[in-house]
């Protein structure tokens, strides 16, 4: 049955990252006037705005797929060497760079101030709980280097669980785009935190019982 679980997972990673990359491929050649950016005119002229903007959609979806294949017991056992260095890519990606050009784009979210705390959180939370990650793993406690990876990868997991809530939103309460934005803004990433918390904390709960027996 896990088995069947992990297909099923993988399947549905293979769809959203596919989704993803259609609108990652919008913007190829580049252009300022399509999909997202036709609602950002007003900043699109900011500099700094723009090269975080494309340096995200450029690099996020790297993470998306790097980041599923650390959860690979398969991949941790057999390629160890391949598993730490795709870890490596994937900390520096998000440390040094998609993660600072996010934090940059929250400062302008859509939404006002609500929507940009809530994508500013989400920026400084991915970084920490990817240093964090990558900290433990140096320190060689890998119970807590998983943890941490789960939690930064459950932030990951945002830029699709966002565009899930919107779409639920809009086709079940028809919200105006703006009010859908602000709800979605923390929706798609406060709701992973709480269930991989959950989630760690019944791994612990399974390893002392386990150890008791």
């Amino acid at each position: 049955m896990r088995v069947y679980g992990s297909y099923l997972l993988l399947l549905l990673l293979a769809f959203f990252s596919a989704l993803m990359l259609g609108i990652t491929l919008q913007y190829l050649p580049i252009r300022l006037d399509v999909a997202f950016l036709q609602i950002k005119q007003d900043y699109i002229d900011i500099i700094p705005w723009r090269i975080a903007f494309f340096v995200h959609v450029f690099t996020s979806m790297f993470v998306l797929i790097a980041g599923f294949t650390q959860f690979s017991t398969y991949l941790l056992t057999h390629y160890k060497k391949l598993h730490r260095i795709i870890g490596k890519l994937y900390v520096i990606d998000i440390v040094f760079v998609t993660g600072p050009a996010s934090f940059i784009m929250a400062l302008l979210a859509n939404g006002g101030i609500p929507s940009r705390i809530a994508f500013t959180t989400l920026a400084i939370l991915w970084i920490a709980t990817t240093a964090k990650a990558w900290r433990s793993a140096m320190a060689r406690e890998f119970t807590a280097h998983q943890e941490w990876m789960m939690r930064s990868y459950a932030l990951t997991l945002s830029a699709i669980t966002l565009r899930a809530w919107k779409w639920l939103l809009i086709a079940l309460f028809h919200l105006r785009p703006l009010n859908t934005y602000m709800i979605v803004a923390w929706m798609g990433f406060v709701p992973n935190l709480l269930f991989i918390e959950w989630l760690i904390r019944k791994k612990r709960n399974k390893k002392t019982e386990t150890a008791v027996a």
